[in-house]
């Protein structure tokens, strides 16, 4: 049962004045015939269809809870095109960003006239600002050949291209609904975030002249490897992440590929662990990878990046939203798909806005995407004018073992803090916080 502000300030003062009993007074330590009432919200880490695997025989607890996540309003053309890599894909998170990450790389190869590295990070922000639009990967790659200017608008960019450090000037994203099991498509609503004037205005290098180049000038093929969570708490957005990837791999190669070769993709697994993805970066090292994809954990890219800085390659993530990414000394090697938590944070204190919360618990990783994220939510409903007293902030350690990571001591905090809203933010193993607090008799939902 919700109540307002001003009946919560009146039943207080009511109280006091009459010096009733605690248990009248609604206090931490009461005993109510009623459960306490808290609605869930999550974020582009939960909000999926694969989340609710985690729940088997309660995923009825997930009924009614709501989170933000980056996506674009995608067309059911652009969807059958991944359910074609993957019939088994039960949402499409970040599917857009992982299928523009992979061409853009692909386009900056083919304005570079070749796969170094340095010159295809010359390229990338370019590819995406200034030039002729267009807006598949065979008419940017029959423009690129031709040695044009290019402002490439795939799938999850339409309005802007990249700022100046390499990630969206603009974004979408949608708030989602869980109900009757699943996430109610219907329901979704969508929101730009971003500027265009953020977008990169900085004059490009000339694309390279296409005609005559052999392979030994070229280094041709263009060869990108996959760092993305395969295994590990993330693992739950992979499928829509590797279809993406891999559509865009096909459709590139089925356009004629880059610098006269098919692109070749090396698969690798960033485990969600930094010991799993050091691994493969090595491994793609050895390969002679030129482009990596991911990682899929901003907390994880943050580890691997100074290998991949080293050994002079690129990495390139579809996934990783940690909004320090942005002034991080990546030396230019480092650019992603996937908007800045700075516009998630607001876009999520928006929607607890807007349902009234009184009292907030914001439970998130100990990470750089979870605390991140959450410094970021609070902070922008600090701005909109929430009393800091009424927010309270959680965090939990992540562990290889899940099994040794408990929630129970922050359920309890929750409900003795008298929250109505407590928003998750983490990836698989955040539905232990759900299911503690139900363990603890909380009637979660609308």
């Amino acid at each position: 049962m919700f109540t307002s502000r001003g009946f919560r300030g009146a039943t207080a003062a009511l109280c006091a004045a009459l010096l009733l009993t605690v248990s009248a007074c609604g206090t931490d330590e009461t005993e109510s015939d009623e459960p306490q009432h808290i609605r869930l919200y999550g974020t582009d880490g939960n909000m999926q269809n694969s989340f609710i695997s985690a729940f088997k025989e309660k995923a009825g607890l997930l009924d009614g809870m709501k989170g933000t996540t980056p996506l674009t309003p995608l067309s059911g053309e652009f969807k059958n095109r991944v359910l074609s890599m993957d019939s088994k894909v039960a949402d499409y998170l970040y599917a857009a960003e992982s299928y523009d990450a992979v061409a853009i790389s692909a386009l900056a190869a083919q304005l570079a006239g070749s796969t170094d590295p340095d010159r295809i990070a010359e390229q990338i922000v370019a590819a995406t600002n200034g030039g002729t639009r267009c807006d598949s990967v065979e008419e940017c790659l029959a423009l690129a050949r031709r040695g044009t200017d290019i402002a490439y608008r795939g799938v999850s960019m339409q309005r802007a291209g990249f700022t100046d450090v390499g990630e969206p000037s603009t974004a979408s994203y949608a708030t989602l609904h869980f109900d009757n099991g699943r996430i109610n498509d219907a329901k979704s609503e969508f929101v730009g975030a971003g500027n265009e004037s953020d977008a990169s205005s900085a004059r490009a290098p000339r694309p390279a002249k296409q005609d005559g180049l052999s392979k030994a000038q070229t280094g041709a093929p263009l060869k990108i490897g996959g760092l993305l969570p395969k295994t590990g708490d993330l693992a739950i957005a992979y499928p829509p992440l590797a279809a993406g990837a891999t559509l865009a791999i096909k459709e590139i190669n089925a356009a004629g590929g880059v610098l006269g070769e098919k692109v070749v993709w090396v698969d690798g697994d960033d485990g969600t662990s930094v010991a799993v993805a050091k691994q493969t970066v090595a491994s793609h090292v050895a390969a002679g990878v030129h482009v990596i994809i991911g990682a899929g954990a901003s907390s994880i890219s943050r580890e691997v990046l100074p290998d991949v800085i080293a050994a002079g390659l690129i990495l390139f993530s579809p996934a990783n939203t940690d909004a320090g990414f942005t002034s991080l000394d990546d030396k230019g090697r480092y650019f992603r798909t996937a908007p800045s938590d700075y516009l998630q944070g607001r876009a999520l204190a928006d929607v607890l806005i807007r349902d009234g919360s009184d009292k907030i618990a914001i439970v998130a990783r100990n990470d750089s995407y979870g605390t991140g994220l959450q410094e970021n939510v609070r902070s922008e409903l600090e701005n909109a004018g929430i009393d800091p007293a009424q927010v309270k902030l959680l965090t939990y350690e992540v562990t290889e073992d899940e099994a040794t990571i408990s929630f129970d001591d922050q359920a309890r905090e929750i409900t003795q803090f008298g929250a109505d809203a407590v928003l998750i933010i983490g990836f698989a193993e955040s539905a232990e916080v759900i299911l503690a607090l139900d363990r603890l008799g909380v009637a979660l939902g609308k």
